[in-house]
């Protein structure tokens, strides 16, 4: 499966962003999703997930309340919604799966990524 992240920019604290995961190959609809983000000098850290079907999300303590999971199998998407940005939410954001129906927490356990894309939040 191929994944492709876009819709990230650069924009002023307090504004959002949605981020989208498109998907190409594989049995997408069938895989769970997660999304990364790796600013400079820091880890790769998980900040949301979702399930296969939907029905289930995770968020990191960092952006819960403010972004939102979401995916439309018919599109083959998955997307972030990220609301009250702050400046420490500026990273490279990366959309990845772990190839089977739930996610987990570690990224060595996502076999397909797709390519990051840039958000960048000013004060």
């Amino acid at each position: 499966v191929q994944l492709q992240a876009s819709g990230g920019g650069s924009v002023q604290q307090g504004g959002s962003l949605r981020l989208s995961c498109a998907a190409s190959g594989g049995t997408f609809s069938e895989y769970a999703v997660g999304w990364f983000r790796q600013a400079p000098g820091k880890d790769r850290e998980l900040v949301g997930a979702i399930n296969w079907r939907g029905v289930s999300t995770w968020y990191a303590e960092s952006v819960k309340g403010r972004f939102t999971i979401s995916r439309d199998n018919a599109k083959i998407t998955v997307y972030l919604q990220m609301n009250s940005l702050k400046p420490e939410d500026t990273a490279v954001y990366y959309c990845a799966t772990p190839g089977r129906t739930y996610y987990t927490y570690l990224a060595a356990d996502y076999s397909f990524w797709g390519q990051g894309t840039q958000v960048t939040v000013s004060s």
